[in-house]
């Protein structure tokens, strides 16, 4: 077409209207989530005051004020297992979780200039986050090696099964960010709701003392929590004999966590081609 020549038709670039080709989309566009995923780790670890050390701080915190009131206080049980190394391996799934939702929960507000300016699957936002979390998780399963070793703790082969317990991680992390990235866009004030569930999750999940204390009656429905499911995964690779999975309360959080995988995936692509009207 001639570019002098006046047209009576508009180009209207919008999220969502290649329906068949939008999961094709998706490996198209891998060098943008590659990007992005890249640049939210420089963002992380160069902008910062202290860097990368924020990172083994906070963990190693939250494990000593845990190993104090839970370990030292209330005395719990922890079994065979020295009480921090207990706390530390529900800390690997956990800080995964939290800064996976907290940063997938903010990406599409972050990122709004990009939203309204050229076409890409919208999914590629939140789901590059998670490269970030997966880094922070490589620093803490170092800082989790050094206490075992101090410890004289020895895991078992269990420990090579962990990558399915992170994946399953994952799709709590990314299901439920999806969900509260789109809510994000359409109502700010969920951004103010994101740290105190996060809050609360870490007090009403098994991080600071082992599931195997909640009453039997209870436990099925205790397990509903779908971070019960993965915490105890977790310790049951890392720990080995020392820590049992209640098989019945995993199936049923494997169940939420997939559930809440699929809910946010089909609420992310149903209000996606709106998200640059609520920018």
């Amino acid at each position: 077409m001639n570019p002098n020549t006046n047209s009576d038709y508009d180009l209207i670039i919008e999220a969502g209207r290649t329906e068949l080709h939008y999961w094709k989309d998706l490996w198209r566009y891998r060098e943008l989530f590659l990007f992005l995923a890249w640049r939210d780790v420089l963002v992380r670890y160069k902008q910062t005051v202290i860097g990368i050390a924020w990172s083994v701080i906070r963990p190693l915190l939250t494990m000593v004020v845990f190993t104090i009131i839970f370990g030292k206080l209330a005395k719990l049980p922890s079994g065979h297992v020295p009480y921090p190394v207990l706390v530390f391996a529900a800390m690997l799934p956990w800080q995964f979780f939290a800064n996976g939702l907290s940063d997938s929960s903010g990406s599409l507000i972050s990122n709004a200039n990009m939203l309204t300016k050229v076409y890409f699957p919208r999914l590629v936002i939140p789901a590059s986050t998670v490269i970030v979390s997966l880094v922070d998780f490589a620093i803490s399963f170092a800082i989790l090696i050094v206490l075992m070793i101090c410890y004289r703790f020895t895991p078992s082969w269990h420990i090579i099964i962990l990558p399915l317990f992170l994946f399953l991680a994952f799709m709590v992390s990314f299901g439920s960010g999806l969900v509260l990235a789109t809510l994000n866009v359409k109502y700010r004030d969920f951004r103010y709701i994101v740290p105190f569930v996060l809050q609360l999750g870490l007090y009403i999940s098994p991080v600071g003392f082992s599931s195997s204390i909640i009453p039997e009656k209870w436990r099925l429905l205790y397990s509903l929590n779908p971070m019960v499911g993965v915490i105890d995964g977790f310790r049951w690779a890392i720990l080995g004999g020392n820590e049992q999975i209640y098989w019945p309360g995993f199936i049923a959080s494997s169940l939420v966590m997939a559930l809440l995988l699929l809910a946010g995936l089909w609420y992310f692509r149903k209000t996606e081609r709106v998200f640059a009207d609520f920018i």
